[in-house]
């Protein structure tokens, strides 16, 4: 599960990474600019999520013992 979790936060890492190239700062709501915000915005999401699994594991781990 640690393996796991730790693969999909750099896949996230890598998503938001690779869509902040694709941003026009000139023109942020407008075109693909709008689709690498929601995709940055949605890879943030997933990190905060696995942030909270881990946390959550590690509280379940220690209140078992």
């Amino acid at each position: 599960m640690k393996i796991f979790t730790y693969i999909l936060s750099a896949l996230a890492i890598a998503l938001v990474i690779f869509n902040a190239t694709k941003l026009d700062f000139t023109n942020l709501l407008e075109g693909e600019s709008v689709v690498a915000l929601i995709t940055m915005l949605a890879a943030l999401c997933a990190l905060l999520l696995l942030q909270i699994l881990r946390i959550s594991k590690a509280i379940e781990k220690k209140s078992k013992h």
